[in-house]
């Protein structure tokens, strides 16, 4: 699992008492503790251990900075300080989760202690006017599971945040002359992303499967050896070899451009160089956490960086082409690629064959994906404008296809259809077996990326981040 680290910051306002919110305070680290939150304290800024005023904003924020949190939680443990809340979030620039638990029954006098939901609506209020974004869990209890829920969300939407803006991309050639649909406009991702592509000719590649033959030996065996216990081994040993070189010499050069993801210019230049296809090689790069996808689509390795982070490494994600509809089931479609498929989602054993039907070369791999509830999404733009499509799609059963292939069935295809028709998405989408479409949603508020759906569940998806409904 992919490791978040947030800052805890419990606010109180002098007017209310400063025992409840201490009390409060502690009584929310651990539910922290219980949940296995990785999180920076508080307790050495002040005596009470709590946020409510200007000298404490500069020590809290400077801690944080130095412990390099991904998220700020601010719970407010009576009414809050709303001022003190606001100038730490700006100061900070990480994603902002603002709850308070729900206060008790009020004193035989009428008297109350803390007020915290009045002080979440002036918090709320003031975020706003210091334009920080902001995720909101209700008012609830301590031990309410709307409470576990919404932090352990809001861990994963850090996790998504965190690496979009961390995100380096390994670009290995220009994108094949054919595939204008995956055009990207690199200086427009740097300068309103922060995502920057470091681009290497594929004679580099070449130059560095010389070095991992030549000083890697072990590293080079150590992936033979993989490919050979989990795969069906149908072509040469010379060319499982240069398989296991071209993606140990990949991770090299990502490792040494400090890149988290890659695309790579995968036909037919590369063929003649080094012989085989990368595909199988790709597909171990997935697995192991580094997303490298064809035809250099760059806004195709953001989307799985995207949707591996909002199941905050739980699950590897399938990349596939959307191809073409179901023969029988009107609502289903093939997704299907030449293998860019990370290891763990094959449901049947993998193949390298010999060939693949597009191209005559080795190096390709084949398998069925499990059949399972996916989550798929789309990172794209053109014109300037960018947006997210996400939504939901559940595995069945379907005709052979060659390569590494899923049949989704969808509430209803048409729908998804059309939106890649109209764009401003494409044919190529990641997926996991998980459902994190909220998670995704909610990273939109801080990416600057707008969320759209295939199918009209943004309702659901707000209610289920409101706490009313589970996801479905």
């Amino acid at each position: 699992m992919d490791k978040v680290t947030i800052g805890f910051a419990p606010t109180r306002r002098n007017l209310f008492s400063a025992e409840a919110a201490v009390e409060y305070a502690n009584l929310t680290r651990q539910k922290m503790d219980e949940l296995a939150i990785d999180y920076v304290d508080i307790l050495d800024i002040n005596e009470d251990g709590l946020l409510y005023d200007d000298e404490g904003v500069e020590k809290i924020a400077e801690k944080f900075k130095a412990a390099k949190i991904d998220g700020l939680f601010l719970a407010n443990e009576n009414f809050g300080t709303e001022y003190a809340c606001a100038r730490l979030a700006k100061k900070l620039d990480v994603p902002v989760l603002l709850w308070g638990p729900k206060d008790e029954t009020p004193a035989a006098d009428g008297s109350r202690l803390r007020d915290t939901q009045c002080g979440l609506f002036a918090i709320g209020k003031v975020l706003r006017r210091f334009k920080v974004p902001f995720t909101y869990v209700k008012n609830s209890d301590i031990d309410s599971p709307e409470f576990a829920r919404g932090l352990q969300d809001f861990i994963k939407v850090c996790n998504v945040v965190k690496t979009f803006k961390q995100t380096r991309i390994l670009q290995v050639g220009p994108r094949p002359f054919d595939f204008w649909t995956v055009i990207c406009n690199e200086g427009e991702l740097l300068e309103r992303f922060n995502i920057s592509l470091s681009p290497v000719p594929i004679q580099e590649v070449v130059q560095e499967i010389k070095k991992v033959k030549e000083q890697q030996p072990d590293k080079l065996q150590a992936v033979i050896d993989y490919f050979e216990t989990n795969t069906e081994v149908q072509i040469s040993a010379k060319d499982l070899e240069m398989v296991a070189a071209l993606k140990v010499a990949l991770q090299n050069l990502c490792e040494s451009y400090g890149c988290n993801a890659g695309v790579i210019q995968c036909w037919t230049a590369l063929q003649d160089e080094i012989g085989i296809l990368p595909y199988a090689s790709l597909s171990l790069l997935q697995e192991e956490g580094l997303p490298f996808v064809c035809e250099t689509d760059v806004h195709g390795a953001i989307s799985e960086l995207l949707v591996e982070a909002a199941s905050l490494g739980e699950h590897r994600a399938i990349f596939a082409d959307v191809n073409c509809r179901h023969p029988e089931n009107e609502n289903g479609e093939l997704l299907q690629h030449l293998g860019v498929f990370a290891y763990s989602t094959a449901e049947t054993k993998p193949i390298l064959p010999q060939r693949h039907f597009v191209f005559d070369y080795p190096g390709s791999v084949a398998f069925r994906a499990i059949k399972d509830e996916y989550t798929l999404c789309r990172f794209d733009g053109d014109n300037g404008e960018y947006s997210l499509l996400m939504g939901n799609g559940k595995g069945i059963d379907g005709p052979y296809n060659q390569g590494t292939y899923l049949y989704l069935e969808f509430a209803n295809l048409n729908r998804l259809e059309f939106k890649l028709v109209e764009g401003p998405y494409i044919h190529h989408v990641a997926a996991v077996r998980k459902n994190v479409v909220p998670i995704l949603y909610e990273a939109c508020k801080y990416i600057g990326v707008q969320p759209d759906f295939y199918d009209p569940i943004e309702e659901d998806v707000k209610a289920y981040l409101r706490g009313d409904q589970s996801w479905k």
